[in-house]
């Protein structure tokens, strides 16, 4: 639903905003005033969003609790809200997980799947979906003059549906279970819906795709902002996906504006970071593949790098161990830059906890989403679109910056293979974008049926432009970041001044 603004948005809008507001009064109450944040956001005595508006606002605490980078707490649980916040009431914190959580008072209880026959039946002669019905679930009452289905005979085959005339039979699925390419949401006792989090990677379709509100991801709007306010020079690091998620007349130069008057110390492009990871790729590539490996496939993407790992641990070394943008673009500024924190910013909720491993976490210090980011200029009441045009933000090139769409990966590093290793000849590269269609080319490339191949993988539809933290329609976004990469004063990735400190950085 991104690029709609459903009521879901809006309240996920005020309580970032909120959230952001609160960090930046220092003198404020913090266990006060998160409390009455709920009267606030869901003002009188009638409900806005639902028939209830103590519900309302119990929904919304729980909200403000994972924005904050709390726990999500039970209904049974009747502890203030507050209840452990001195543990996000600092300048520095940490994603514990899990971090994408089902607020389960907030969850309809949908049915995991549902065949009905709607209103549009027209009680036909052929009546072909009584035929083709496997268990005789289905017939027709000739008092309505429409087919009904028993639910306790039917298999949920779809039968029915795919013969009905008038589309008359539709197939209901729970919205965020069909958006989970992992298969990893079902139903706890009581209908609602649960999340395995042995399967899940943290992708955010679920989020994005409940339409009730009933699934969020923690923040750290209140850390990053504490960060600021504590001296220390902290950097912003933006990903390529951000043309186009601020407003229509946001260039990067206003961009760079707005983030310095938030106070950040400086603003870098993460696409500088995709140039040093398809360089890399391609050196890897060619030295091994299919000496020494099948295939390889990216691993830019930490949803769709994590899945294989889980599902196809046997092709595990074939996914690409080189560092991703988010990380080598962080270890650019810090080996750059005067000491201080990096703050990426993106579209992606898995990002979140990449920036937690070990390996990741003394390089990126906070994430935030687009629209978290947004949240934060509200509250320090700053209309991007009418700032000052400043210089842009890096010197990236056009294929760095294409990272954000499905196909872009694996196009940057091909380019940069016909660069370097002229050679080598064609290179033949696959790439699928959704967990579910990932799953089915990793299945073909376990059987060899890409052997020597580049695979890219996507876990969010289109790419990264489709990631849970964006904006606006997904295909518009991709359009803005083709034509903002045709501005690059490069093309290929490994033309730009950054790429010689490559070998530093992977050390």
């Amino acid at each position: 639903m991104r690029g709609v603004e459903t009521r879901i948005q809006e309240i996920r809008h005020k309580i970032f905003t909120e959230v952001a507001r609160l960090a930046y009064d220092r003198d404020a109450d913090i266990e006060k005033r998160i409390e009455e944040l709920p009267y606030k956001i869901i003002p009188g005595e009638v409900g806005k969003y639902r028939n209830n508006v103590f519900w309302e606002r119990a929904i919304v605490g729980e909200r403000l609790r994972l924005a904050m980078g709390l726990p999500s707490r039970s209904a049974a649980e009747h502890a203030p809200i507050s209840e452990g916040i001195e543990a996000a009431n600092k300048d520095e914190t940490y994603y514990t997980p899990p971090l994408i959580n089902v607020i389960k008072f907030a969850c309809n209880g949908c049915a995991e799947k549902l065949v009905t026959v709607t209103e549009g039946c027209q009680g036909c002669l052929a009546h072909p979906c009584e035929e083709v019905c496997p268990k005789e679930a289905i017939k027709l009452d000739h008092f309505d003059g429409r087919s009904h289905i028993d639910q306790e005979k039917c298999i949920k085959c779809g039968r029915c549906a795919e013969v009905c005339s008038y589309n008359a039979i539709i197939i209901q699925e729970r919205p965020c279970a069909k958006a989970c390419g992992m298969d990893a949401i079902s139903s706890d006792e009581n209908g609602r819906a649960e999340i395995n989090y042995d399967k899940c990677v943290s992708c955010g379709q679920c989020l994005v795709n409940c339409p009730f509100g009933a699934i969020a991801d923690k923040s750290q709007i209140f850390q990053v902002i504490r960060a600021i306010q504590s001296g220390e020079k902290v950097y912003a690091a933006v990903a390529p996906a951000f043309v186009g998620q601020f407003g229509a007349k946001v260039t990067p130069g206003k961009l760079r504006a707005a983030m310095k008057e938030l106070g950040f110390a400086d603003v870098f492009e993460v696409a500088i970071g995709a140039d040093l990871c398809a360089t890399q790729e391609a050196i890897d590539f060619v030295n091994e593949v299919p000496d020494k490996k099948p295939f390889l496939a990216t691993s830019c993407c930490p949803a769709w790098s994590v899945m294989a790992k889980k599902l196809f641990p046997e092709q595990a070394e074939c996914i690409s161990m080189a560092l991703t943008p988010m990380t080598l673009c962080a270890r650019l500024i810090k080996a750059q830059r005067e000491k201080g924190k990096v703050v990426f910013i993106g579209p992606c909720s898995a990002k979140k906890l990449e920036a937690m491993r070990t390996s990741v976490r003394s390089d990126v210090d906070f994430v935030l989403t687009f629209e978290e980011m947004t949240g934060i200029f509200e509250a320090r009441n700053i209309d991007v679109q009418s700032l000052a045009e400043e210089e842009g933000v890096n010197d990236a090139s056009a294929d760095g910056r294409n990272f954000a769409v499905a196909g872009g990966v694996a196009k940057s590093v091909v380019d940069v293979i016909k660069s370097m290793y002229p050679e080598r000849g064609e290179v033949k590269t696959m790439n699928a974008e959704g967990l579910r269609e990932c799953r089915k080319m990793l299945t073909l490339a376990k059987a060899g049926k890409y052997n020597g191949y580049l695979l890219e993988g996507m876990a969010c539809p289109g790419g990264c432009v489709g990631g849970a933290g964006t904006m606006q329609p997904i295909k518009k976004s991709a359009a803005q970041v083709n034509l903002y990469a045709q501005k690059a004063h490069h093309v290929n990735s490994n033309e730009t001044e950054h790429v010689k400190e490559l070998e530093k950085l992977v050390d």
